[in-house]
């Protein structure tokens, strides 16, 4: 017969190793997996509409992230929402005239920032403002467009 001390123990160890891989599972979707942030450069760029864009979504180059959100605000001077973003250092000849597109993963996952590099042959650097960017898509402006464009042309009659 087995040690029933034994029995709790193995039963106490197996429910702290589900704990920790629950905890390890929920950083990961909340992006909090790093905890500290790599050496890199800051950037800003001025959107009219960021939809769901959060601090720490990731910023994407090519499919490959290339840093992270670090700072949404409002510039009460445009009237538009100022996003910084931290590139990764080692990402250090992004071309100044760079294309910032906010998009979304699938059709109802996260929102991020996809980079499209220009042909300029000077690159970003820390403080720099990328200046060609698209708003986020907003599935409800979309719908009701759509309905608007729809109701408002006149059906053709048939003779």
């Amino acid at each position: 017969m087995k040690d029933p001390r034994l029995i709790e123990i193995s039963v106490g160890i197996f429910v702290a190793l589900g704990l920790a891989s629950l905890l390890m599972l929920a950083m990961k979707v909340a992006n909090l997996a790093d905890f500290s942030a790599p050496p890199g450069y800051e950037v800003r760029a001025y959107f009219d509409n960021i939809g769901g864009l959060q601090v720490r979504s990731p910023v994407k180059m090519g499919g490959v992230v290339v840093g992270r959100i670090s700072d949404i605000g409002f510039d009460s001077k445009r009237f538009q929402a100022c996003v910084t973003v931290r590139l990764e250092q080692r990402y250090d000849h992004i071309p100044t005239d760079t294309a910032a597109n906010i998009y979304t993963s699938g059709l109802l996952g996260e929102q991020y920032i996809g980079l499209e590099p220009g042909g300029e042959e000077s690159y970003l650097k820390n403080g720099s403002e990328l200046t060609i960017t698209q708003s986020a898509v907003v599935l409800e402006k979309m719908i009701q467009e759509f309905l608007y464009n729809k109701t408002a042309k006149p059906e053709p009659q048939s003779p």
